[in-house]
């Protein structure tokens, strides 16, 4: 009989603000899309980071015959100045952070930039005379690129010396701050879906205020009175969260799996596992956040 009173009495509170538990909904439903977008997002960089750092390559660039750093004042690279950098990336303090080294000629580089650009009109003008020769260093771990160019930088013949991972980096700041811009947009809808989960549960614990009296007349204990209304909040609230991780699935599946994943094929993206991964705790959001509001309005308002 108290199951059956209490299902019916949750029944009557979303039927009388049946407007406002729909915006309740679909509060809560765009702030954990904004909450899951952002943990999906940093999943994302993590895939990327991992999958790129490990590929990335430290490129010592040689110097061409007409190029203006200090280190080149003798015009193009010399065999011994070849052979002294060689030496210094071999040397054995040295030999623990290099995993690989590669050296590409002119020819090489040249044939590389053809098949990239070839097809560009200014690309015509481009000979083997105009590209650099160079190192290429695979790691045995990224993080120690600089351990490995300051060896190499400043030497006579370098002109320069560039880290891929440096390139990446750029990408994943940005990234970064749209996380962050997706985080402070989740803040500021789940304050929203607080105060609307908030607004509910005050109406209509004050339409029911002469029920609210009887039961309290009778001797109801508090859990028995603010049950229902707790239980408004946190039906509204799981249905915006279930909606929420069926909105990030689709946009899984469909956006990033078929869209984006036929186009860029060389990026490691985020599937639905993921999504599955957050689902646990967007539902765990969506009911503290019911529980929080709930607390908070029926002890003003529901008091025995």
């Amino acid at each position: 009989m108290r199951l059956q009173f209490i299902l019916s009495e949750i029944g009557i509170g979303l039927r009388r603000n049946l407007s406002m538990t729909i915006s309740v909904i679909l509060v809560t439903f765009v702030s954990l899309t904004f909450v899951g977008s952002a943990a999906l997002l940093q999943s994302q960089i993590g895939k990327m980071k991992d999958d790129w750092y490990d590929k990335v390559e430290v490129s010592v660039f040689l110097c061409p015959r007409d190029s203006s750093e200090p280190t080149c004042a003798g015009g193009e690279v010399t065999e011994a100045q070849k052979a002294d950098i060689r030496a210094a990336l071999d040397a054995p303090e040295i030999a623990p952070f290099v995993q690989d080294i590669f050296f590409e000629s002119k020819e090489e580089a040249f044939t590389a930039f053809q098949e990239q650009f070839g097809d560009q009109f200014w690309a015509a003008a481009t000979t083997a005379d105009d590209m650099n020769s160079s190192f290429r260093i695979k790691l045995a771990d990224p993080e120690k690129y600089q351990v490995v160019a300051d060896v190499v930088a400043g030497k006579q013949g370098v002109e320069e010396v560039q880290d891929q991972r440096r390139l990446f980096d750029q990408l994943f700041l940005v990234l970064n701050r749209a996380t962050l811009l997706a985080g402070g947009l989740a803040a500021v809808m789940l304050l929203a879906a607080v105060l609307l989960i908030t607004t509910t549960i005050r109406l209509s614990a004050l339409s029911r205020r002469r029920e609210t009296g009887i039961m309290r007349l009778v001797g109801a204990s508090t859990l028995f009175i603010q049950l229902p209304f707790m239980l408004e909040g946190a039906i509204a609230a799981t249905i915006g969260a279930a909606m929420a991780v069926g909105g990030l699935w689709l946009g899984v599946e469909y956006v990033v799996k078929e869209w984006l994943g036929s186009s860029l094929t060389w990026v490691p993206y985020v599937d639905s596992a993921d999504v599955w991964a957050i689902a646990p705790i967007l539902l765990a959001v969506a009911i503290g956040l019911a529980a929080v509001s709930s607390l908070v309005t029926l002890s003003r308002y529901t008091k025995v």
